[in-house]
């Protein structure tokens, strides 16, 4: 590590053998944790490069646990996180919209590191039980259209940067790389980035992928669409800015789509939102993302034909449905 650690600190990029064997080495625990909070730190102060993220993500997936859900055309929605905006589950609330429509969801998602609630905190919160069993997830899925992937039971390298992770509090390269490495490799997936440089960055590294993939970010900040601003959309083809306004959407004030400042008050208002009684705001907010999602899922759909889709799950009850037999399964 200490060669490493050097070599950041004289400014220069690791290459992606590099990046990959080193993170293979902090996954054995072979360092303490100042040494981490060190190496974290240096991607705190300055981007990321291409050949890094993909060492980085190359060395997760080798080491990930794998599960096979192939059988599926799975989606995968969500955000790196690291925004610092706290605002609700957007794209946890979202991935159920979907699941609603019949559409099938391998959400991979963990606790927060840097905002009050992350997917893990309030799907566990609701009483779900974290599992990496093949045969309960793939039921799960059948039965409820979704299922979840707490990514400490898939990724041993979490678990070795997690205690730094926490105290440092703040957005790492880690936040970047959750929304690459689900084990399931969905099929498709919309993801939400904290900037548009990590954007360009997943833009590129997703080209060489097969996946179907929309990459969002909200030029006000947000890692997913908030409507409080345009947001610019990558996917395999092109590029472009989207106003609120253009999809016929009021803009939001921030204010809207804040969760609370515990995890039993995000609870509440996913709650309400889930049972068709969230605000205007909150609910046009989770309607566009899980409209783009399905635009993902298939590009030819309008977005109102998608928005639609998303309502009459919200509105329907279809997507409560989900999240009662993704618990009870």
């Amino acid at each position: 590590m200490k060669n490493i650690l050097n070599k950041l600190f004289e400014q220069q990029r690791l290459t992606k053998e590099e990046a990959k064997s080193i993170l293979i080495e902090i996954a054995a625990e072979k360092f303490n944790n100042s040494q981490i909070a060190s190496f974290l730190t240096v991607f705190l102060m300055r981007p990321i490069s291409v050949d890094e993220l993909a060492g980085f993500r190359e060395a997760l997936l080798e080491l990930s646990v794998k599960i096979d859900l192939s059988d599926f055309n799975t989606i995968d929605l969500c955000g790196t996180g690291g925004d610092g905006k706290d605002t609700f589950n957007i794209s946890t609330l979202t991935s159920f919209i979907v699941a609603g429509t019949g559409n099938k969801v391998a959400k991979h998602g963990n606790y927060s590191s840097s905002s009050i609630s992350g997917s893990s905190n309030m799907l566990e919160y609701l009483g779900y039980k974290f599992t990496n069993n093949e045969a309960i997830l793939k039921s799960q899925i059948e039965k409820a259209n979704i299922c979840f992937l707490h990514a400490p039971l898939f990724h041993p390298a979490m678990k070795a940067v997690g205690p730094t992770r926490r105290e440092l509090g703040m957005k790492t390269f880690f936040n970047m790389l959750g929304p690459l490495v689900n084990p399931s490799k969905p099929q498709n997936q919309m993801v939400g980035v904290f900037n548009l440089e990590v954007a360009r960055v997943y833009n590129y590294l997703l080209q060489e992928t097969t996946q179907n993939y929309g990459i969002v970010h909200s030029l006000d900040g947000y890692d997913e669409i908030s409507l409080t601003s345009g947001f610019k959309l990558f996917t395999k083809d092109n590029e472009q800015v989207i106003t609120p306004e253009s999809l016929g959407l009021r803009r939001l004030e921030q204010s809207e789509i804040f969760g609370g400042t515990t995890v039993e008050e995000s609870a509440i208002i996913f709650i309400a939102i889930m049972n068709g009684e969230g605000t205007e705001a909150q609910n046009n907010t989770v309607l566009a993302n899980a409209a783009f999602a399905l635009k993902t899922l298939d590009s030819k759909k309008s977005f109102e034909t998608a928005y639609e889709e998303a309502k009459d799950s919200l509105f329907g009850l279809k997507a409560k449905a989900c999240l009662k037999r993704l618990i009870e399964s």
